[in-house]
């Protein structure tokens, strides 16, 4: 385009009348709230077209330039506005929601109306405003910084010809209008679909519009498609791409001979691999033995090489780092590495070679870890058993004692160092719950045909002492040579979450002693005395609510819970990106402590660049931290189906259970033969007008004075039951 001389100096002319960004900086510093550009033109006394044009293309290079912030009513803000906060939106079902910031201690409340400029899952820009009303500070959406764009699953239907579905998750408080396909005119009513938004929707008269690109099932829930929902709405990624099945086409099945030449050959000692009944992968064994020449024992760890198959930046790596873990459900598993590598090459599988890091330690006879060493073996485990067959073996079952004769020594051994290990736990002041899962047996069809409370036996707990120990030592191996690795931290209570949970104690008629944050030590002993309570499990279940969760982080801030003043996780890399990590890393460190071996891989993974890691760990470990609450979430949701499905035959019976939860809005009881919660909604209670006290968790009758309180023993009948919503009420039986 040929641009005359005079049109050059026009514009020229009208760029110099316009304000500096400078001038402009300071302008929008004077004032708290955003500002429009006609109110900027009218404090520059800007008034001809050309110099308001100039004014737009400078507010847009600062707004490229990061100076300035943009709003979605085009006004402009500074970043240095001290009311700017930057957050996750929560939605709640009532349509209104919350803003999660990581610098403010409570949410912000986000009104309906402004619900309608953003979803939940977004991240945003906002302006805090004190609010008056309840001294709550209220968010006003300024800016979507990242819009959620996962797939939304929900209900198809058609209305008066309009087609829309309505989303499963109720934090999306809103229906989505589908624009039509050719996929559409197929679909049934009330078909489980999922839908692609159109676009992010910036003014609150505009339809959300979205486009259905997969159809999931019929009416008709089943556990498999419960399952495929709750995989939808986390975002866990489930597809191998064709350049992953590639990479494991081009992997050998065999054993490279180089790997005899430069790995110790434990071939000879029979490791076992010790899990549940229904393990998908085995990736853990272990061995013990006494020593000859003076006290203690032996205890080797093995753990298989996973990284020795995936290698840094490839596609089977970059997947692994996205899907972050595996992902158990009751019917399926969405694993971290394909099967070729999770159940094929690094399953430890007996009498197969496989590749191992090794965790080999040296105890005291008191169970106290002396010395360490890590190093790369090949091994050949002699047995899988399972939890159960080695608990029974210890405790003299003949059957399995003939059965496994010739490995009993071997056996014994491991219940030689159990006794010890329980008699001192590893970390003596640590906090050790007394777990007792909820486990369901599921029929043909992967629904519940029974549900039992598995209470763990001292083969768990040896075999969770020996993972510790083996995490406990790999810590301080790490911390010797400052690599950059992610540590497992768990943080003290917030002094609030202590009150509140002391509060409750107080209503039970118990104390929690330690001050104003009690150590480890504290909780532990208190643990210990209640544990003939009956109300014991609900008590444990509510110092687990007031514990912060666990993280992984590049800085060490010790583990709380373990009373340890580092950890790490080494000891699951086929289902933990983190202990993929961790092995890198410990393998480079060995590669550089022994020269020899640099002659056999000059090439290799050995000389593993770390600059990737050193410039992504704290973003790395901010990922890995969301997809295990993200793969927590989603196991909730199926089996929390699960549990609705089973109850929904239940309605009408009759059942023991004791108050596990108060809310302003009821009450939680768990039923005793199921260990499944259901609601008792305050509003059916009709003897009496009961209110809430927020401070002791209880409700108490205004004319009879009768108190409802955590761990009341009561009985209740199933009312209803809401598969879509995962909810079950119940009625009290008076």
């Amino acid at each position: 385009m040929v641009v005359d001389t005079y049109q050059k100096n026009e514009n020229k002319k009208y760029k110099n009348l316009i304000p500096s960004r400078e001038c402009i900086l300071f302008f929008l510093k004077q004032h708290k709230n955003s500002i429009n550009q006609k109110e900027i033109e009218k404090k520059f006394n800007i008034h001809h077209p050309m110099s308001k044009k100039a004014l737009r293309r400078r507010l847009k290079a600062m707004e490229r330039d990061k100076q300035i912030i943009c709003t979605y009513s085009q006004d402009y803000i500074i970043l240095d506005n001290l009311n700017l906060v930057k957050g996750k939106v929560i939605g709640h079902r009532n349509g209104y929601g919350f803003l999660r910031t990581e610098t403010l201690k409570e949410d912000l409340w986000l009104s309906i109306e402004q619900m309608k400029l953003c979803i939940h899952g977004d991240i945003i820009l906002a302006h805090v405003i004190k609010s008056e009303k309840k001294g709550r500070s209220l968010a006003k959406v300024l800016k979507i910084l990242k819009p959620n764009n996962i797939l939304i699953v929900g209900r198809y239907y058609i209305e008066k010809k309009s087609k829309f579905v309505v989303p499963n998750d109720n934090r999306f408080n809103f229906k989505i209008f589908i624009l039509s396909s050719i996929l559409t005119n197929k679909i049934a009513i009330g078909s489980i679909v999922t839908v692609k938004l159109n676009k992010h929707f910036l003014n609150k008269k505009n339809k959300i519009k979205g486009t259905i690109v997969e159809v999931l099932g019929g009416k008709e829930m089943q556990t498999n498609l419960a399952t495929e929902i709750a995989i939808r709405t986390h975002n866990i990624p489930y597809i191998w791409s064709k350049e992953i099945k590639d990479e494991l086409h081009a992997i050998n099945d065999r054993i490279d001979e180089k790997e005899f030449n430069i790995r110790i050959d434990l071939r000879h000692l029979p490791f076992f691999t010790i899990d549940e009944e229904d393990a998908c992968d085995f990736d853990d064994a272990v061995f013990c033995n006494k020593k000859k020449s003076e006290e203690g024992w032996n205890l080797l760890v093995a753990i298989s090489d996973v990284s020795y198959f995936v290698k840094p930046n490839t596609f089977l790596d970059k997947e692994a780092l996205k899907r972050g873990n595996s992902v158990y459900f009751p019917s399926l598993v969405v694993p971290m590495l394909p099967e070729k590598i999770s159940v094929n090459l690094c399953s430890l599988k007996p009498y197969v070679e496989r590749l191992c890091l090794i965790c080999e330690m040296s105890l005291s006879n008191q169970g106290e870890l002396i010395k360490y060493k890590h190093y790369e073996a090949i091994i050949c485990s002699q047995g899988r058993f399972t939890y159960d067959e080695i608990f029974k073996i210890w405790n003299g079952d003949i059957e399995l004692c003939v059965k496994y004769n010739k490995l009993l020594k071997h056996i014994k051994n491991l219940s030689s160092l159990q006794r010890i290990l329980k008699k001192n736990n590893i970390s003596k002041k640590g906090i050790y719950f007394e777990n007792i899962e909820t486990k369901f047996i599921l029929d043909s069809n992967f629904k519940i045909r029974s549900i039992y409370q598995h209470i763990r036996n001292d083969a768990h707990k040896f075999i969770e002492s020996c993972m510790i120990l083996a995490n406990i030592a790999s810590a301080k191996f790490i911390q010797k040579y400052q690599y950059p690795v992610l540590f497992r931290n768990h943080d003290r209570p917030a002094k609030d979450s202590i009150v509140n949970f002391r509060i409750i104690l107080k209503e039970l008629g118990l104390c929690l002693p330690g001050g104003e944050i009690p150590e480890s030590f504290y909780y532990s002993n208190f643990l210990k005395e209640i544990k003939n309570r009956p109300d014991y499990e609900m008590i444990q279940i509510m110092l687990l609510r007031s514990m912060k969760q666990a993280v992984y982080a590049p800085e060490n801030h010790g583990h709380f819970g373990l009373s340890l003043s580092s950890y790490i996780h080494f000891t699951s890399p086929i289902r933990r990106y983190p202990d993929l990590l961790l092995h890198r890393v410990i393998k480079k460190i060995l590669f550089t402590l022994d020269k020899n071996k640099k002659e056999f891989k000059k090439n290799s993974d050995y000389a593993l660049n770390l600059n990737y890691i050193i410039n992504n760990i704290k973003k790395i470990g901010i990922h890995c931290s969301m997809t295990e609450r993200r793969a927590d979430e989603a196991n909730r949701d199926v089996t929390d189906w699960l549990k609705c499905d089973f109850m929904k035959k239940k309605i009408g019976n009759i059942f023991t259970g004791v108050i596990s939860n108060i809310t302003s809005f009821g009450f939680f009881v768990r039923l005793n033969k199921y260990f499944i919660d259901g609601l008792v909604r305050i509003e059916s209670l009709i003897d009496d007008y009961y209110y809430f006290d927020s401070i002791g968790l209880k409700f108490i009758g205004k004319s009879t004075k009768n108190i409802f309180r955590l761990g009341d023993t009561l009985k209740v009948k199933v009312i209803s039951v809401n598969l879509d919503q995962r909810k079950i009420e119940l009625s009290l039986c008076i």
